[in-house]
């Protein structure tokens, strides 16, 4: 019925075949230095071939495995310039399309989904989706009352798929992390598939998105589409219009970066505060610019899109987040030291240097020790060759350092946000976000503005 290759063995198969491939590629690597070419040129050579296959790969079969990518695809700025292109090319790829499925397997889920008369429920359908993605492609329809409407339908069989690639991407995850730097692979595709249930419910992500929906109605800057139906995997929405990040990252001007990467960071706190969720699925196809009314750019709202993946956070982002985050940044060594190991970032056997410590946290939150920073592809590659170098007294810390697991998608989605951020290349007062947005950061305990707030502009 599907296009989506369901079959256990096929799609094993597939996946068992990349780090076959990464194996056959380092041999010829060798090959080429031993025959005289550099180790420069070979290594991005065959780092290219590698990024090409992988992404290629993860494309084709969804699920998953698609997944998977575009959760990497925020990391690409911080792979060196030299081989950044495969890369950005085939990871621009799955944060907007995938190979869609038949308009007759659309039709054949339709009726199964919303039962044999549900053309009746349409003034107008577009069998071609909008667009493809994970576990679930998007149609442009009319609903019967006449709004515009984007119908999200699951894929068959994306279930068994989503769980199975996970599970198989797990037993390799060691081959696949140095192609991000800095990053462990592996604990993102066991946080992807201990979310996977949630993601593939439909009624559940209907009920997260009106919560958002309601906290940000008639906000200037963010707006959330409606609910209008929703069924286990079929969610009816309404219309949103706009320009996809991914777009802005592609041909945006400086003006519109900067309002993307303002309105994202005030989304990532905000969304918290007011809706007591994190939307845990920060790639650029989730989110866009939706124009004002009158069509000016510079009032454009960021319209967000999918919340399949959330982290529910009732009280909002945890107070000692931003306590530590405003201590760091005053200095305060032995503070953030004894934050951090009331919360489990240190374990009790290890002894840790508290200025060492601060040391390492720094330049993470540099972006909010001055009043307006500019976001790179060149500054997120310092951070991850500080953090990939074995040499590196960073890299050392880090490996001695814990993320308590009650942080671990807040730490993701705070990553892939800056990943984001340094795509677009935006310009962004992140410390009027911090203030605004994020608890225990603009207030001592006893309830005193911290120098940081008073340093103003």
């Amino acid at each position: 019925m599907s296009d989506l290759p369901r079959k256990a063995v096929t799609r094993t198969a597939k996946l068992a075949a990349l780090p076959l491939g990464f194996a056959g590629r380092a041999t010829w690597g060798l090959g080429k230095r031993i025959g005289g070419r550099s180790a420069e040129l070979v290594g991005n050579e065959l780092q290219q071939r590698t990024a090409e296959q992988l992404f290629s790969v993860l494309g084709q079969l969804k699920g998953g495995a698609m997944k998977l990518g575009q959760a990497l695809s925020v990391f690409e700025s911080a792979l060196p310039e030299a081989v950044a292109g495969p890369y950005r090319a085939a990871l621009t790829k799955l944060q907007e399309a995938a190979p869609p499925m038949p308009a007759a397997t659309v039709r054949g889920a339709l009726e199964e989904r919303l039962g044999e008369e549900w053309g009746a429920l349409f003034l107008e359908f577009d069998e071609r989706p909008a667009a493809a993605a994970s576990i679930g492609q998007v149609h442009r329809a009319v609903w019967h009352d006449g709004r515009e409407v984007a119908v999200k339908l699951q894929y068959p069989g994306a279930g068994e798929a989503l769980l199975a690639d996970l599970t198989q991407l797990g037993r390799f995850a060691r081959i696949l992390g140095p192609l991000i730097p800095g990053m462990d692979v592996k604990p993102l595709i066991e946080e992807l598939r201990e979310r996977a249930a949630e993601e593939l419910d439909y009624e559940l992500e209907a009920e997260s998105q009106r919560a958002c929906a309601e906290a940000f109605r008639g906000d200037p800057d963010v707006v959330v589409p409606e609910v209008v139906w929703q069924g286990k995997e079929v969610l009816v929405s309404e219309w949103l219009p706009g320009v996809p990040l991914s777009e802005v990252i592609a041909e945006g001007g400086q003006e519109e970066r900067d309002r993307a990467g303002q309105l994202l960071t005030r989304f990532l706190f905000a969304g918290a505060a007011r809706a007591g969720l994190l939307h845990a699925d920060a790639h650029p196809g989730n989110f866009r610019l939706v124009p004002a009314g009158d069509g000016e750019c510079g009032a454009a709202r960021l319209g967000v899109l999918d919340f399949g993946a959330v982290n529910r956070l009732p009280g909002g982002l945890p107070p000692v987040i931003g306590r530590t985050l405003r201590m760091t940044l005053d200095g305060r060594a032995d503070e953030v030291y004894g934050h951090l190991a009331a919360e489990g970032f240190v374990k009790p056997s290890v002894e840790l240097e508290p200025e060492a410590v601060l040391e390492w946290l720094l330049p993470f939150i540099e972006p909010a020790s001055v009043p307006e920073f500019a976001f790179s592809r060149q500054w997120l590659r310092e951070q991850a060759g500080r953090l990939a170098d074995p040499r590196s007294p960073a890299q050392q810390l880090g490996r001695r350092m814990n993320l308590p697991p009650s942080y671990l998608l807040i730490h993701r989605v705070t990553l892939s946000t800056i990943g984001v951020l340094c795509q677009l290349g935006a310009r962004v007062r992140v410390r009027d976000e911090l203030v605004a947005g994020l608890p225990g950061f603009a207030e001592d305990d006893d309830g005193v503005g911290t120098a940081v707030e008073a340093g103003g502009e």
